[in-house]
C-alpha cells in the first residue's frame, strides 16, 4: 500500500514537472492582440497564376486562427506585412512501381521574401527572409486541375510558417 502511494506521488512529480516550462498564450512576449497586422498582397513573380490572392486569403486566415496579433484591414495596424513570391516548383517525389520513368506524386514548393516593420515607427521587424510551404499531389488524368485543387494547401503551409516566424519573434 505503501509503495503504491509512493509511486502515485513520484507519478504525479513528473507530470507536474513536465509542465514547469509551459506557458500560455504568445510565445514573443506580446499580449495576444495586442497589436494588429496587415496583409499586403504579395507580388508575384512567377508564371503561375492566382498565388497572389491565394496567398492573401491564407495569411489573413492564419492569422486570424493564431490569435497573436489581430488582422488590421485598412490602415489602423501597427505591422505591415509585405512580400514577393519568387518560386513556384514542382518535382517529382515518388515513381510507379511498375514503370519507373512514370511520376506518381509530385512535390510543390512555394516561395516567398517576406518583410515585416513597423507602421508607427517605420523600424523593420525582419526583412527579406526567405520562407517555404510544401505539399505533395497525386498525377491524375487532369495535372492542372489537381495542381489547383492543391493552392489552398500550399498557400496555407506557406501562410503558417510565415506567422509562425512573425508569432515567434525569430527575427
Amino acid at each position: 500500500m505503501r509503495l503504491v502511494a509512493n509511486l502515485a506521488s513520484l507519478a504525479l512529480a513528473v507530470v507536474l514537472a513536465g509542465c514547469a516550462g509551459y506557458t500560455l498564450g504568445p510565445t514573443n512576449g506580446d499580449t495576444a492582440g495586442e497589436k494588429s497586422v496587415q496583409v499586403t498582397p504579395f507580388m508575384n513573380q512567377t508564371l503561375e497564376p492566382h498565388l497572389t490572392d491565394a496567398l492573401t486569403t491564407a495569411l489573413r486566415k492564419r492569422l486570424q486562427q493564431d490569435g497573436t496579433y489581430k488582422l488590421a484591414t485598412h490602415d489602423d495596424s501597427d505591422i505591415i506585412l509585405t512580400g514577393v513570391i519568387t518560386g513556384y516548383n514542382r518535382s517529382e517525389a515518388t515513381l510507379r512501381p511498375e514503370d519507373t520513368f512514370t511520376v506518381r506524386d509530385y512535390r510543390l514548393s512555394l516561395t516567398a521574401v517576406v518583410t515585416a516593420r513597423s507602421r508607427t515607427t517605420g523600424k523593420v521587424i525582419f526583412a527579406d527572409r526567405i520562407v517555404k510551404g510544401y505539399t505533395s499531389i497525386r498525377v491524375g488524368d487532369d495535372m492542372t486541375s489537381a495542381e489547383r485543387q492543391s493552392l489552398p494547401v500550399l498557400t496555407a503551409d506557406l501562410a503558417k510558417n510565415i506567422i509562425a516566424i512573425l508569432a515567434d519573434g525569430s527575427w
